[in-house]
C-alpha cells in the first residue's frame, strides 16, 4: 500500500499501530507497532477483534454503512448522522467531493470522542470562542440545505467551526461538543483544551420551534427521573433553558478515556442486526468485560428505566465502556441519550423497541424481566423495579416546572409503562 493510504493510530500519546485501506475492496489492514506489543502496555485495550499479534490483520467483514470498511474500534470515531451532515457541507464548502474512511479520520485526528487519535492530522485552523447562538443561525441553513440553501451561500470558515466542535457527536440531532472555562464561563470549541480548567460538555442544542415543543427539555426531565432512580448519569444541565449539556465521560480529570459502544467493541451493527440487538447481549458485553457485578446490577436498572418511561432507542450504540488504562480493566461508562425518543404529537399502536428483552421487542412482561435478571444473577429485581416505578408521579412534576406544555406531558404519561 502506498504511505499516503496508511494513517497512525495514537492512544495516551503511544503510537499503538497503523491503518490502511483498500478503497477498491472496501476493506482495511491493521497492524500493531511491535514495540508498543512488546511494552505489554495496556494489554486490554481492544478485548474483541483485533488480536495481539505482530501480522497485518484484514477486516472485508465490515463493509456495511455504519462501519464503511473500518474495523469497528475504529469506526466508532467516525461522525454519526449529524456531524456527517456538517462534515460533508464543510467538504463542498471547500470543492471536496469525497473522502475516503481513512481521510475522515485524519480530519478527526485527535478532536474525536474517545481518546483514539489519528495522525497524519489534516491541519484545520484553530477556533475561537463559540457563540451558540451563530452556531445555531449557520445550522438552521445547514439543515434546511436541500430546501432553500446552496453550499456556497454558506461561510466556510462557519462550517469550519461547527465541523470541528461536532463531526464526532453521535446521531441526528445537531449537537456540538463545547469546553466551558470553570472560572470565566468562556465557551470554546471541545477540541482545543482538555485540562482541569475546564468543563467539557456535549450539547444537544434545540433549533427547531415547529412541533411547538422543546425535545432537549423532554431529555432533561429524563436525566432528572434516572438520577432520581440512581442510573448513573453524567452531571447535566439546560444553557439559556434550551440547550441540553451534559459532561463528557470520555473527558474526566483532565484526560481523554477511551471508550467504546458495545457495536464498536463487537461488530454487531446497530442499524441492520436486529438479531444481535438484545439487552442479552449487552450483559454478554458488559460480562465478557469483566466488569464489576455492581455494574451489571447499574445495566439492568437502566434497562428498566428505559422500558418504564419508554425510551425505545436504547440501541447498541447508545450503551458504551470505558477503559482504565490503569488497572487495565473495563468499566460500565454512565448512562445517555435517555428521553422519551417517539413523537408524542402522534399515536402509536404498538413501538418495536431497538433492544430485545427474552426475545420481545413489544408487550415485555415482568417475567421477561425476570428472567434476564435470573440469567445474569441480578440482585432483588423485583426492587429494582419498584425503586424505578415509584417515580412515575415525577414526570409531570419535573415537567410542570421545566414549563413542557401541557398537552405534552400527558401524552407521555400515557405512554408510560407499569409493571
Amino acid at each position: 500500500m502506498a504511505r499516503d493510504k496508511i494513517i497512525d493510530i495514537v492512544v495516551f500519546g503511544e503510537e499503538i499501530g497503523k491503518l490502511g485501506y483498500d478503497l477498491d475492496q472496501g476493506k482495511s489492514f491493521f497492524q500493531y507497532n511491535p514495540e508498543f506489543l512488546e511494552s505489554n502496555k495496556y494489554l486490554n485495550l481492544f478485548p474483541f477483534i483485533f488480536k495481539r499479534t505482530k501480522p497485518v490483520q484484514v477486516f472485508s467483514e465490515f463493509k456495511i454503512d455504519t462501519f464503511q470498511g473500518l474495523p469497528p474500534m475504529i469506526a466508532d470515531s467516525l461522525p454519526d448522522t449529524f456531524g456527517n451532515i456538517i462534515f460533508q457541507e464543510w467538504l463542498t464548502a471547500r470543492g471536496i467531493t469525497k473522502v475516503t474512511p481513512l481521510e475522515q479520520l485524519a480530519y478527526v485526528a485527535d478532536r474525536g470522542m474517545g481518546a483514539l487519535e489519528y495522525k497524519p492530522i489534516k491541519e484545520l485552523p484553530n477556533t475561537s470562542k463559540v457563540n451558540i447562538d451563530e452556531v445555531i443561525t449557520i445550522l438552521e441553513k445547514v439543515l434546511k440545505l436541500k430546501k432553500d440553501t446552496k453550499g456556497e451561500d454558506l461561510s466556510e470558515l462557519a462550517l469550519l467551526n461547527i465541523f470541528k466542535i461536532g463531526t464526532s457527536a453521535g446521531g441526528a440531532r445537531p449537537k456540538i461538543l463545547i469546553s466551558e472555562h470553570k472560572q470565566t464561563g468562556e465557551i470554546i470549541a471541545g477540541d482545543r483544551e482538555i485540562s482541569e480548567d475546564y468543563n467539557h460538555y456535549l450539547v444537544k442544542l434545540h433549533i427547531d420551534d415547529s412541533d411547538g415543543y422543546n425535545k432537549e427539555k423532554v431529555e432533561y426531565a429524563y436525566y432528572l427521573l434516572a438520577k432520581e432512580a440512581g442510573v448513573d448519569m453524567m452531571p447535566s444541565k439546560l444553557i439559556d433553558d434550551k440547550h441540553f449539556a451534559t459532561l463528557r465521560y470520555d473527558r474526566q480529570n483532565g484526560e481523554k478515556q477511551h471508550v467504546l459502544t458495545v457495536t464498536g467493541l463487537t461488530g454487531w451493527d446497530f442499524k441492520s442486526q436486529p438479531e444481535n440487538s438484545s439487552y442479552e447481549n449487552v450483559f454478554k458485553v458488559a460480562l465478557g468485560l469483566e466488569v464489576s457485578h455492581k455494574d451489571l446490577q447499574q445495566l439492568f436498572k437502566r434497562m428498566v428505566f428505559n422500558l418504564i418511561f419508554r425510551n425505545v432507542d436504547d440501541h447498541l450504540k447508545n450503551h458504551s465502556f470505558i477503559y482504565n488504562k490503569e488497572s487495565n480493566s473495563w468499566n460500565l461508562g454512565p448512562a445517555y441519550d435517555l428521553t422519551y425518543a417517539l413523537n408524542p404529537l402522534f399515536t402509536f399502536k404498538t413501538t418495536s423497541r431497538a433492544l430485545s428483552i427474552n426475545g420481545k421487542r413489544t408487550e415485555i412482561t415482568l417475567k421477561d424481566l425476570l428472567a434476564l435478571a435470573d440469567t445474569f444473577s441480578v440482585k432483588n429485581p423485583r426492587g429494582i423495579i419498584k425503586e424505578v416505578q415509584s417515580l412515575i408521579p415525577k414526570w409531570s412534576l419535573f415537567a410542570k416546572e421545566l414549563n413542557i406544555p401541557e398537552h405534552i406531558i400527558t401524552s407521555i404519561e400515557k405512554e408510560i409503562k407499569e409493571f
